[in-house]
């Protein structure tokens, strides 16, 4: 089994004299919230039951939480949060300092989780995701895989705008030569060997989806049917969705640029075709004083600032995110019930 042990339940088989040591993952589930307090009293009913139903069953150790994080939430998120875990020590918190994205919340669940943990899953608030599809990644865990993605097994619920865009994005992502998984989000299981690898990514521009796979080691996919919304409204408009696409192809891959340079270069070809036109134009006397050289001009400098502006203003806005090495997020308060073992950082994964 991949990963390390970090407190897992043991449990013994004896098969003729054969005593058989078996023991449970600790999981965690990480849950980044933005103003979730309409989903989070049904959300966290949900999960408990889902969690003690598996470690009823012996599939996890009773070690596992449910892990909320409180992105800066401007409603009662964080005291929905704190009454859970006071009620309940199997919900924990992590609070940050400031709203700082949804994927900056994840990577600060995931980080934080991995100290407690073996296996992590990351899912939304709403609740979309099947959480029935939490029992295919253990299983698929258990059979040697460090990365499970959950992947809708279809788009029938979505209008046909968002479903045309959202393939639309995965193929522009392939084309661009982006390794992503088909119609899958956030929702995946980690194990902690994957996660320490995650660690060593320290990129401002997060796009998990594009960093996870290229982390390695053996993965899987389970199929899973996504659910509308119960209650509260969506936290990615069109707007966000644009951005946060746009963000994910330009931290990815180059050829942005290069098509760019390639405009830019059309642009200016086609110029020097203008400037045989408007020579033309002034030899047979077809053209006014000052029109000629205005034309040329214009197509010829245009292209090539085009061509300039553009690849030089993409490499200098990724650089001057990336050299300032601010933090990515700050955590303000944690809600904890154990500590996290003492040799963790010591552990050498299996």
């Amino acid at each position: 089994m991949p990963g390390s042990p970090a407190g897992r339940g043991v449990s013994r088989f004896i098969w003729k004299g054969l005593v058989a040591v078996v023991t449970e993952p600790v999981l965690y589930l990480v849950v980044p919230c933005y103003n979730e307090e309409e989903v989070l009293p049904e959300t966290s009913r949900r999960l408990l039951e889902k969690i003690q139903t598996m470690t009823a069953d012996g599939r996890i150790s009773p070690k596992s939480r449910i892990m909320f994080v409180n992105d800066g939430s401007k409603d009662k998120t964080w005291e929905i949060i704190s009454r859970l875990h006071e009620e309940n020590p199997l919900f924990c918190g992590v609070c940050l300092s400031r709203n700082k994205g949804h994927q900056n919340a994840l990577l600060a669940g995931l980080m934080t989780a991995k100290a407690y943990a073996d296996i992590v899953i990351s899912l939304d608030a709403d609740l979309q995701d099947d959480v029935n599809a939490i029992d295919g990644m253990v299983s698929a865990y258990a059979q040697g895989n460090d990365v499970v993605y959950g992947v809708r097994s279809s788009r029938k619920k979505d209008s046909f705008f968002k479903k045309f865009t959202a393939e639309s994005f995965y193929k522009l992502m392939k084309l661009l030569g982006v390794d992503i998984v088909f119609n899958h989000a956030d929702y995946r299981l980690m194990s902690r060997r994957a996660l320490e690898a995650l660690a060593e990514f320290d990129e401002v521009n997060l796009f998990l989806r594009g960093i996870v796979p290229l982390i390695g080691f053996s993965s899987a996919t389970v199929e899973y049917e996504r659910s509308e919304r119960f209650a509260g409204e969506s936290k990615y408009p069109l707007k966000k969705m644009l951005a946060f696409a746009f963000d994910g192809i330009t931290s990815f891959s180059i050829k942005p640029i290069r098509i760019i340079a390639s405009l830019g270069l059309l642009i200016f070809l086609i110029s020097l075709i203008m400037l045989l036109w408007s020579l033309i134009s002034k030899l047979v006397g077809a053209t006014v004083d000052g029109w000629t050289s205005t034309v040329a001009s214009i197509w010829m400098i245009g292209g090539i600032q085009l061509l300039c502006l553009g690849v030089i203003g993409e490499y200098i806005g990724k650089i001057y995110a990336e050299t300032k090495h601010r933090p990515k997020y700050i955590i303000a308060r944690t809600l904890l019930d154990q500590e996290a073992p003492e040799d963790i950082s010591k552990e050498k994964e299996a």
